[in-house]
C-alpha cells in the first residue's frame, strides 16, 4: 500500500508513469536515507517522540538495512515506488509500531531533500578528489616534458612559441579554480532541509539544529518555503559546477586530437587508448578523446533539462521535481568516468620532442624579432612593418 493512500484503486497505467524508473534510481539512495532517518529517530527521540528503546530498535535495524545494501540484498518493488516507502516498509515489518512512529514530524518531501543532499554532498568530495588527482597527473607529466617547445596557435594558425610546460599550466590552473566552484556548490547544498516537512514546516516542535548536526550539514535552510524553492536550482548548480570541469576536459581532448594527428604528432598517444576500424586496418582512432569531448556537451544537456523541468513553476512543491534526480545522477556518473578517463590518459600521455621541434617554424618568432627591433630603438609600428614584410616575401 502506498504511504499516501488507503486504498490500492490507483490505475496501473497512471502508477506506471507516476512511479517512472524511481525503483531502479534510488537504490542509490538508500544508504543516505538511513542515514536521514537514524538522525532523524534521535531527533524524535529528544522531542520525546520515540522511547530510547524505541530509537535504539529503529537505529539498528536502519543500520541493518544499510548492510544488506552493501551486499545487494535490498529491493524496491514498483508498488513501493521508491526507496523509503521501502525502508518504511522494512521498518514496519520488523518493529511495528516504532516503524510506523519514525515518520512523524516529517513529510516525504524533506526526506527525499535530506536524502539527496547527503548523496550530492559524498558526490562532490569525489568529484574534488578526482580532479585534484588529474592536477597531479598533470603535474607530472609536466615535470617529465615541460621543457619541450610547442608551437602556440590562435586561430587554429602558428602564432607564436609555447611549450607543455604552458600548456599543461593552462588546464592546472584552471582545475584549481574548478575546485573552488566544486567547493561553492557543496557550500550551497550543504544545509539542512529536515524538519521543512512539504515545504510549510510541521506542527510539531523538534530541533532542526540538532537533526542538522546529527547529520553533518553546516547549517540549517531555515525557510520552508525555500527548502522546496531550491530544488532544481541546487542540481542545476551541481551540474554547473560539474560541466566547468568537463568543459576543460572537451578542450583538452581537442588539442590532443589534433596534436597527436600523425600529420603533426607532438603528442603520442600509446596503442592501449585506442581503437580500430573494422574496415581500415592501418587505423588508430582517439575514440577516447573524442568520447572525453563529447561528454561535456551530455553534461550540458543534463543541466538545461534540470532548469527546464523546474522553471516556471509556482512555490511549493509539484511532481515535477521528480525528473530533476535522474539528469543529476547521471551528471555525476559522466563526471567521473570522463575524470577517471582524463587521469589515465594523461598518465600515459608522451611527447615527441622531434616532431615537436620540427613544428618550432620560423614564423613563430615574429613577434620575438620585431621586438628585438623595438629593443634597438625602432617604434614597434615600424618594427611590426619591417618584419611582417619579411616574412610576406619569405611565404
Amino acid at each position: 500500500m502506498k504511504l499516501w493512500t488507503d486504498n490500492d484503486g490507483l490505475n496501473r497505467l497512471v502508477e506506471e508513469f507516476t512511479v517512472g524508473n524511481d525503483p531502479e534510481l534510488d537504490l542509490k539512495l538508500v544508504r543516505y536515507d538511513c542515514i536521514g532517518s537514524i538522525a532523524h529517530a534521535r531527533t524524535l527521540h529528544k522531542a520525546g517522540i520515540l522511547t530510547k528503546d524505541e530509537e535504539g530498535a529503529l537505529v539498528a535495524e536502519l543500520e541493518a538495512i544499510m548492510g544488506l545494501v552493501e551486499k545487494g540484498e535490498f529491493r524496491i518493488s514498483r508498488e513501493q515506488e521508491d526507496c523509503h516507502t521501502a525502508i518504511e516498509d522494512h521498518l514496519t515489518d520488523k518493529l511495528g509500531d516504532a516503524g510506523k512512529k519514525l515518520h512523524t514530524a516529517r513529510s516525504r518531501n524533506d526526506q527525499v531533500l535530506t536524502a539527496l543532499r547527503l548523496y550530492y554532498k559524498e558526490q562532490l568530495a569525489g568529484c574534488r578528489t578526482t580532479v585534484e588527482t588529474l592536477i597531479q597527473r598533470l603535474s607530472a607529466f609536466v615535470d617529465r616534458f615541460g621543457t619541450v617547445a610547442l608551437p602556440g596557435y590562435t586561430h587554429t594558425r602558428k602564432a607564436m612559441p609555447s611549450s607543455v610546460a604552458m600548456w599543461g599550466a593552462a588546464f592546472i590552473e584552471s582545475m584549481q579554480d574548478n575546485l573552488r566552484v566544486l567547493d561553492l556548490a557543496h557550500e550551497l547544498i550543504d544545509q539542512s532541509p529536515a524538519g521543512t516537512g512539504a515545504g510549510y514546516g510541521v506542527p510539531i516542535p523538534i530541533d532542526r539544529d540538532f537533526a542538522a548536526r546529527q547529520l553533518q550539514f553546516s547549517r540549517v535552510q531555515n525557510s520552508p518555503v525555500y527548502a522546496q524553492l531550491s530544488r532544481g536550482k541546487f542540481e542545476s548548480t551541481i551540474l554547473h559546477a560539474l560541466g566547468l570541469v568537463l568543459f576543460d576536459l572537451n578542450r583538452m581532448a581537442s588539442d590532443l586530437i589534433l596534436f597527436s594527428l600523425p600529420d603533426i604528432g607532438f603528442f603520442q598517444l600509446p596503442p592501449e587508448l585506442c581503437t580500430g576500424s573494422s574496415i581500415m586496418p592501418q587505423k588508430m582512432n582517439p575514440d577516447v578523446l573524442e568520447l572525453m569531448r563529447a561528454s561535456y556537451h551530455a553534461l550540458a544537456g543534463y543541466e538545461q533539462q534540470v532548469r527546464a523541468t523546474v522553471a516556471n513553476l509556482i512555490t511549493g512543491y509539484h511532481r515535477d521535481f521528480q525528473l530533476t534526480k535522474e539528469p543529476t545522477m547521471r551528471g555525476f556518473e559522466t563526471a567521473f568516468r570522463t575524470l577517471e578517463v582524463a587521469c589515465l590518459v594523461v598518465e600515459k600521455l608522451s611527447v615527441d620532442p622531434k616532431r615537436a621541434k620540427a613544428g618550432m617554424t620560423a614564423e613563430l618568432f615574429a613577434t620575438e624579432e620585431a621586438y628585438q627591433l623595438v629593443r634597438e630603438g625602432i617604434p614597434f609600428r615600424e618594427a611590426y612593418r619591417r618584419i611582417s614584410k619579411k616574412f610576406k616575401l619569405d611565404m
